[in-house]
């Protein structure tokens, strides 16, 4: 079982023991990682730190991304801010 087949994201639907909609998954590929990740019903993060970031761009799915960021540094304050606001 690999990324990005659904049974990938199940799994980590099922281990995070909560739903889906309450799991942010961060990833580097729009195709390999958020796009699974968005139709298996979870939040998605994309970060732009590889090629793949950049050059591999699907407009349709970074649109779909609660976050875009190139640094995992920016993650904390973003996430902190979300949930304070309710998300």
């Amino acid at each position: 079982m690999a990324k990005p087949s659904p049974a990938f994201f199940e799994r980590v639907v099922r281990e995070g023991g909560g739903d889906a909609s309450s799991i942010l998954y961060v990833g580097d590929r729009p195709d390999n990682d958020a796009r699974p990740a968005q139709e298996a019903g979870m939040k998605t993060c994309l970060i732009r730190r590889s090629p793949w970031g950049h050059v591999l761009d699907i407009p349709a799915v970074s649109e779909r991304c609660l976050f875009r960021i190139d640094s995992l540094d920016e993650l904390p304050s973003l996430v902190a801010k979300h949930n304070a606001a309710g998300g």
